[in-house]
């Protein structure tokens, strides 16, 4: 399936379309086994809680994003499902759309206002962005980049246990936001540093996800390390070890950049 992203609706927008509706961060699809499928009608196939935005063309149909009403209930033979948990069961292209509508509804939902002088937002013509009706001030939709990186030492991966996930077990690769006025190398470093009191060399950019559960941009990284001992700072990250390819812990699923980079280290260590 192809998407082309916009942000102008067609000027008749009575026709079949697709429908991208959440309900608290969940999206309306038919599930049958392995077999996923969005609304395709010619409207919304429930009442709907905010407006109506536009994202662009998929295979041919107008593709459309809202939030649904809180008590409405799913149309017979469909059901609100989390985005992680239709990754894989999803083809990859409607997915890759359902991330972007999860992040333009949240924009729109919250960015009503102008938060330097307090004046209502209104679309501005010719992009994806608001202005204010006030002051001018052009608001548009923003990202959060974050860095993940595999930290590789003789043959073993560095990987640490969240606070968040230590009841599940599940290790991952180390991540972490970038600050203000850093550029993505040092952040590596800084994050490294702070979670794991260790340092590292040969960073080397791996690539980089749209993460739309907390509206990030995850660029990953490889690396190899270059000093210290692991001594983790027990807030962020609990416990932390080299590990060899054998011998991994739960890790998360290639349905996320530190899943490909684990696999990746798989690979090229094993």
């Amino acid at each position: 399936m192809k998407f082309e992203p916009g942000f102008i609706p067609p000027g008749d927008a009575s026709g079949t379309a697709f429908w991208f509706l959440f309900q608290d961060q969940r999206l309306l699809v038919r599930s049958e086994e392995d077999d996923v499928k969005l609304p395709l009608t010619d409207h919304p196939p429930l009442p709907l809680a905010g407006r109506c935005l536009y994202l662009g063309v998929l295979d041919g149909y107008p593709c459309f994003t809202a939030e649904a009403a809180s008590a409405a209930g799913p149309p017979d033979g469909f059901s609100f499902e989390g985005l992680r948990g239709l990754y894989g069961r999803m083809e990859a292209t409607p997915f890759q759309v359902a991330g972007l509508g999860l992040q333009i509804v949240a924009w729109d939902r919250d960015h009503r206002f102008c938060s330097r002088c307090g004046a209502p937002l209104q679309d501005r013509e010719g992009e994806r962005a608001k202005e204010c009706t006030g002051c001018d001030r052009t608001v548009h939709p923003r990202i959060s980049p974050a860095i993940i990186v595999a930290v590789v030492r003789d043959g073993r991966l560095l990987l640490g246990l969240s606070r968040r996930y230590r009841d599940l077990k599940r290790y991952s690769v180390l991540a972490g936001y970038v600050e203000v006025g850093e550029h993505l190398e040092a952040t590596v470093q800084r994050e490294l540093m702070e979670e794991v009191g260790i340092r590292v060399r040969n960073i080397r950019y791996f690539g980089s996800q749209s993460w739309p559960y907390s509206g990030s941009l995850m660029v990953a990284f490889t690396a190899e390390y270059a000093a210290g001992d692991i001594r983790v700072d027990g807030s962020e990250i609990v416990e932390a070890g080299w590990f060899p390819p054998h011998l991994l812990p739960r890790v998360p699923g290639q349905d996320s950049i530190a899943g490909q980079l684990i696999d990746w280290f798989v690979k090229t260590c094993a």
